[in-house]
């Protein structure tokens, strides 16, 4: 079911070198906003600064692929030297794409990981590489909880693939 994600972790932290190399997952693509860092700034907390070193030091390959066109984006891959993909129009599969064709990597390798079912994980689906969902780091309005709660349906139904930290 395209809506449904492979696994679901509380935040992107908890996804492991060790984890992901158990999953044969060589590049590890990151929505932005609510999955790195929250919607209004793009200064990390210290956890995911030392797991995107983590990460990299183990050889998982880090690409940003993002709907947004903001500054802040390009500002804060260009601080931690990660390649991106802004204005990637996910469910839509190009913006995923356009990031494979980039590293060469090939899909069964690949995850990506946000924090939207019908964004994130549907564009996953559409574009052959495995989802990863994450909970929101904060829904800060109306809309955003009211996503959530359309959500639920389908993290109740892969409830399962929730990894243990």
């Amino acid at each position: 079911m395209p809506f449904l994600p492979s696994l679901i972790a509380e935040k992107v932290t908890d996804l492991t070198p060790e984890l992901l190399r158990g999953l044969d997952i060589r590049l590890l693509m990151l929505d932005f906003d609510n999955t790195l860092v929250p919607y209004t700034t793009d200064v990390p907390t210290e956890a995911v600064v030392n797991w995107l070193a983590e990460a990299r030091q183990a050889g998982i390959g880090l690409w940003v692929v993002s709907n947004s066109r903001k500054e802040r984006v390009k500002g804060f891959c260009k601080q931690y030297g990660l390649p991106c993909v802004t204005g990637a129009l996910k469910p839509l599969p190009a913006g995923i794409r356009k990031c494979l064709d980039q590293c060469g990597v090939p899909a069964k390798n690949c995850a990506l990981v946000g924090d939207q079912i019908y964004t994130d994980t549907l564009g996953a689906n559409l574009a052959g590489v495995r989802p990863i969902l994450v909970k929101s780091i904060n829904n800060h309005n109306f809309w955003l909880k009211l996503r959530h709660a359309a959500e639920m349906p389908f993290i109740i139904a892969a409830g399962k693939r929730r990894i243990k930290t």
